[in-house]
């Protein structure tokens, strides 16, 4: 099958830490363990590396985001089992607000579900540009065999009813009512294969080369590797080049929703026809992309994230909590000034004066301007990139804060003077003038929701 969908660019992002799976071993009192996996900090979900992702992505391919048609989004797990999570994400992304597209979820399929949904869409002339993003950020069960291997990171691609230097030719697609990984309603975490070689054998294996067989060759694959030797199995099988899909695995662990299309970026880097297998859920979908010429972002870096212990991976998912109480927040994430201010604390926005030109942020608790008085605005998007005015470090936070936690006051590069927090790893190294960046995190979880803003990141080049 050949439609009019092409990429034009693709961005990816990884979280801050990584855990050597060496660790979770000695943990549970057991041998072996190669390799690492990314894992998200406190502050970190599914959502901001998406976020990231997009921005990278839309960089790359010069594209602003009121250009942007349509957003595709899956993640097995998003931050709301029910709520305005992709509402967030293009608000986030100041997209515009009559974008179209989709949450996919449920399975790690979700992300090979968004990019046959954004095709479809181009293809039908529905929208002209969209973007796909897949993105995981999976709780595994402590000790169970696959924790090591458990990672988190996030790709986007962006898609357009015209030219593109790498065309999507071809899809196959096959299911079979098998459970897999799954969890439970009220779960927190996701549990493993129920049986590993019963699913390698009669179900992985079969189905993806069924699939495969009707891709026909590529020069470059990306497969799929749950657990570490899956991948390179399906591999042999198939006579196939997945080395661009297995360094990502390598780096990154297995990321769920978005390790396909994340090991999709390698076979982008140069001309030719790469494929890529996505399973998840029992549903297995082979993509074929022809590539006339490397691909914007395809060849960017990834963060290399700081090694951390097993405990302080444990604290990030939640899954070791510090006895005590919380400090809650004194507005309900439901309340009036979120519902009124969300789109300026997402979208990050001032409110400029008319009569004098002085940013006021947030403009919903400014009813008179800071500099003269005036009581006339016109919101602005603000600029994420500044220059550290002055700061403090926090060294004592209760729980949900991590410490040290960088308070700073930042001069952007508008104009605009904005407190923001920090990054407890740019805590030993920051200065007054310094120039950071700001990025979307997770603030918290209040009564259950996400609670989403952004913070000041020492900029390193």
């Amino acid at each position: 099958m050949t439609s009019s969908a092409f990429i034009c660019a693709i961005g990816a992002a990884a979280p801050s830490l990584r855990l050597r799976a060496g660790d979770v071993a000695a943990a549970w009192g057991s041998r072996g363990g190669k390799g690492q996996a990314a894992v998200c900090a406190a502050d970190e979900d599914a959502l901001t590396l998406s976020w990231l992702a997009v921005v990278r992505a839309l960089a790359n391919a010069g594209r602003s985001p009121e250009e942007i048609d349509g957003l595709w989004w899956g993640t097995s797990r998003p931050p709301f089992a029910e709520g305005p999570s992709l509402a967030m994400l293009g608000s986030a992304l100041r997209l515009r607000t009559d974008v179209a597209g989709a949450l996919t979820s449920g399975s790690a399929h979700a992300g090979m579900d968004a990019l046959v949904a954004a095709w479809d869409s181009v293809a039908a002339g529905h929208v002209r540009t969209a973007v796909v993003v897949a993105a995981d950020a999976v709780v595994p069960g402590p000790g169970t065999p696959w924790e090591s291997r458990v990672g988190a990171g996030a790709v986007a691609l962006v898609l357009t009813a015209g030219a593109g230097p790498a065309a999507l030719v071809e899809r196959t697609q096959r299911s079979w009512p098998v459970l897999d990984r799954y969890r439970g309603d009220g779960e927190a975490s996701t549990r493993d294969f129920y049986d590993p070689r019963l699913f390698r054998e009669e179900v992985f294996l079969p189905l993806l080369t069924e699939v495969a067989g009707k891709m026909g060759d590529a020069d470059a694959w990306s497969l799929p590797d749950p657990d570490g030797r899956l991948g390179s199995a399906l591999a042999r099988k198939l006579g196939a080049d997945a080395s661009a899909s297995a360094t990502i695995y390598a780096e990154l662990g297995d990321t769920g929703a978005a390790a396909a299309l994340l090991g999709l970026r390698g076979a982008l880097r140069a001309p030719g026809r790469a494929a890529v297998l996505g399973y998840g859920g029992g549903r297995a979908t082979g993509v074929a992309v022809e590539v006339d010429d490397a691909l914007p972002g395809s060849a960017d870096d990834l963060e290399a994230g700081a090694v951390v212990g097993y405990p302080e991976v444990l604290r990030a998912r939640g899954q070791l909590v510090a006895s005590g109480e919380s400090v809650p927040m004194g507005v309900p994430p439901g309340s009036a000034a979120f519902v009124r201010g969300g789109m300026e604390i997402l979208a990050l926005q001032g409110g400029r004066c008319v009569e004098c030109g002085t940013l006021n942020v947030p403009p919903s608790v400014h009813p008179a301007c800071i500099g003269c008085g005036g009581e006339k605005f016109e919101v602005c998007d603000l600029e994420r990139a500044g220059t550290v005015h002055t700061f403090s470090v926090n060294h004592s936070m209760p729980a949900p804060f991590v410490a040290p936690l960088p308070l700073l006051i930042v001069d952007l590069d508008d104009g605009a003077r904005v407190q923001f927090q920090g990054l407890p790893e740019d805590a030993p190294v920051l200065a007054i003038g310094d120039r950071v960046e700001l990025v979307l995190r997770r603030y918290a979880v209040e009564r259950g929701v996400p609670v989403y803003g952004y913070k000041a990141r020492r900029a390193t080049s």
